[in-house]
């Protein structure tokens, strides 16, 4: 069982930045971590995941470049850093632990946290 809880979301301007944090209690180390977002009225979709040793990241083009993903598996915590925004990232985003060694694709994630919003305006 792992419980995450996100944090540091909130309004910013285009080509601004942002960190995303979340917390994780349980085997957190034994999890492959993702980030996805879900603007209004869209489907939740994939934004980045990092292995449990950190080693091997995965990005959505729509953020590779802008978005870095990375974790502490001694505090317990991920991350996602997000430079460059752009108003079209705005969205509830939501952190995510699988046990799948790959995980890019939603239905692979167990435990999810209860989102962050991001507003980026232009």
């Amino acid at each position: 069982q792992v419980h995450l809880v996100e944090s540091g979301g909130g309004l910013v301007q285009a080509g601004g930045s942002l960190r995303l944090s979340c917390a994780a209690s349980g085997r957190f180390s034994s999890y492959t971590m993702g980030w996805f977002r879900q603007a209004p009225g869209k489907e939740r979709e994939f934004v980045a995941a990092i292995s449990w040793s950190g080693g091997s990241t995965y990005y959505a083009d729509s953020v590779k470049g802008r978005f870095t993903i990375s974790r502490d598996n001694a505090k317990n915590t991920v991350y996602l850093l997000m430079n460059s925004l752009k108003p079209e990232d705005t969205a509830v985003y939501y952190c995510a632990a699988s046990s799948s060694v790959v995980a890019v694709r939603l239905r692979f994630y167990e435990y999810w946290g209860q989102g962050t919003q991001v507003t980026v305006s232009s």
